[in-house]
């Protein structure tokens, strides 16, 4: 019996430790506004003052709008492409995979930025292309909508290649052999067994657009768009501290998360297609055949856009001289290269702490995800509610209020041992933060599976770990690492809980790059953003290249 509630107790305690706790403390700062200070005095008074704010309906509004384009337009542009990645022999299909992480290891503001050098009037698009004038649409909602979602389709895109890669074609042909067409057989078999993966996937666009604060700070600021990130933001920011404000306005977003939540559920309920066998079917990718080159035409517009666009005008602007030079070989240097290894060891101290934190959040998110996927989806044991819906949570935070929900809970005198003011608590705010990318991963592809294997080999007398280690982490790892290099990219990059939880001494890239631009060194800390994704992209490809199973 001990045995059997040893995985159980371990998922319970991470689970507890790395979103519980400082989500609790959010809620009670929410309801008691003088929790600070130790008193539980007017109790729900600032969910008053904050309801009868006149701008809490606009600030709400637009973070809808925001969200459901973000998600409508990530699975316009995410969902053919992981099926034609999932079903096709695609040339080049690695490589691809590759080109479409690299907008998760642009952190948001840099990539707001990126777009801001890029279209703002006397950009570097309108010095190339002078009738091209694409301000106005960037500083607007439609704008910053395009933006994210061009960071966050890459999340729709995995999911639903994997999906689609893991269960084959081979239950279409059955159904084209016994008489259905092509797109009948792909509706009717081979749609529904990607439904879980592409309910999840868009649910996790949602819920990452509407906590976004990069995007929404860099280019709302100068159009007057505010999200209720960017109120919380400014609640934290401004004199006086309104924690019981940003408290308020952060309960709001978990609201919106599990009201996307509960949709989710509603749509993919009775769907859920298992293989017959219990496990999914040999990947059996078709040629492409005369479409081979409309579809890389297509993969190329996509990567040029989402992709070439932002990292080619990152790096402008760390190889210019000055903003004002433009594009001229006059103003070409490699002086913003030379200062980051000439400020006493900073940049390769903070690029080698950010790789590390990275590192251990990609494998305790992992393992946490997949184990809490397992407990929900094959286990199905009671309270498993309660698990999926504390690894929905995280999204729907920002991560300036995981920060201040884990200052107040581990802050505190009553602790033994406390990883407040040391590096372990940016390990535990990257891991609250990430949590849900492995687990709606993992949790997809279980439902394809379903719980026949688990249920033989405990009649066969394997136990939980015996079944996890030998049976369902080899048929979910191509979907588990996939959520992993994605947890690495992010986390790699991660902005605002560094800013608010580094102790002294410890500084990471995204750290560094902000300190850069809040000195006006503007090409500073585009020189670093590119040194860091040009390592973070190296060591994901010799991961790729390790792995006995490549992606492609």
């Amino acid at each position: 019996m001990n045995r059997n509630a040893f995985l159980p107790g371990v998922t319970g305690i991470a689970l507890l430790l790395l979103v519980a706790v400082p989500v609790s403390f959010v809620i009670l700062q929410a309801v008691f506004p003088h929790l600070d200070t130790g008193a539980y005095s007017a109790p729900f008074s600032a969910f008053t003052r904050i309801f009868a704010e006149p701008q809490l309906r606009e600030l709400f509004s637009t973070t809808i709008k925001v969200g459901l384009g973000v998600a409508l337009c990530s699975g316009l542009i995410g969902i053919p492409l992981g099926a034609l990645r999932g079903l096709f022999a695609l040339p080049g299909a690695a490589l691809w995979d590759v080109l479409f992480l690299v907008p998760f290891l642009l952190p948001p503001y840099i990539a707001a930025l990126s777009w801001m050098l890029a279209l703002q009037t006397n950009g570097y698009v309108q010095q190339l292309v002078p009738w091209l004038r694409l301000n106005d649409f960037l500083f607007s909602i439609p704008g910053m909508v395009v933006v994210m979602t061009l960071n966050v389709f890459p999340v729709v895109y995995f999911a639903v290649s994997r999906s689609m890669a893991a269960s084959g074609s081979r239950l279409a042909d059955v159904a084209r052999i016994h008489g259905a067409g092509p797109w009948r057989a792909f509706s009717r078999v081979t749609l529904p067994m990607a439904l879980p993966a592409m309910a999840s996937s868009l649910l996790l666009a949602f819920t990452l657009s509407i906590e976004e604060y990069g995007v929404p700070g860099a280019l709302g600021s100068r159009s007057g768009v505010m999200l209720l990130t960017t109120g919380i933001e400014a609640r934290l920011a401004d004199w006086p501290i309104d924690l019981p404000g940003a408290a308020v306005l952060s309960l709001m977003l978990v609201a919106i998360a599990l009201c996307a939540y509960s949709v989710q559920r509603a749509v993919v309920a009775g769907k859920n297609v298992e293989s017959m066998t219990g496990k999914p079917a040999d990947i059996t990718q078709k040629r492409l055949k005369g479409w081979a080159i409309p579809v890389l035409a297509l993969f190329t517009l996509v990567t040029v856009i989402a992709v070439a666009l932002p990292i080619l005008s990152t790096l402008a602007t760390a190889f210019s001289g000055t903003l004002s030079g433009g594009l001229s070989l006059s103003n070409l240097t490699l002086r913003h290269f030379g200062a980051l290894f000439a400020a006493h060891g900073d940049a390769i101290s903070a690029l080698s702490t950010s790789l590390s934190l990275a590192l251990g959040t990609a494998l305790i998110a992992g393992a946490t995800g997949f184990l809490a996927s397992w407990l929900v989806v094959v286990r199905k044991i009671r309270g498993s509610a309660l698990i999926d819906g504390l690894s929905l949570l995280p999204a729907a935070l920002p991560g300036i209020v995981v920060g201040v929900g884990l200052i107040l809970a581990w802050n505190r005198s009553f602790w033994p041992v406390t990883p407040y003011n040391t590096w372990a608590i940016l390990l535990l705010a990257y891991c609250c933060l990430l949590l849900p990318y492995p687990v709606r991963y993992v949790s997809a592809v279980l439902k394809q599976i379903g719980g026949n294997l688990d249920a033989a080999a405990r009649v066969h007398g394997a136990t939980a770990a015996q079944t996890l280690r030998l049976i369902l982490l080899p048929l979910v790892f191509p979907s588990l690492l996939a959520s992993m290099m994605m947890v690495f990219a992010v986390a790699s990059r991660e902005l605002v809980t560094s800013l608010l939880l580094s102790p002294a001494g410890v500084q990471t890239v995204s750290v560094y790059v902000w300190r850069q631009f809040e000195q006006g060194s503007v090409g500073d800390g585009m020189a670093m953003a590119s040194v860091a994704v040009l390592l973070s992209l190296t060591l994901m490809l010799a991961a790729v290249r390790l792995q006995r199973k490549p992606l492609a």
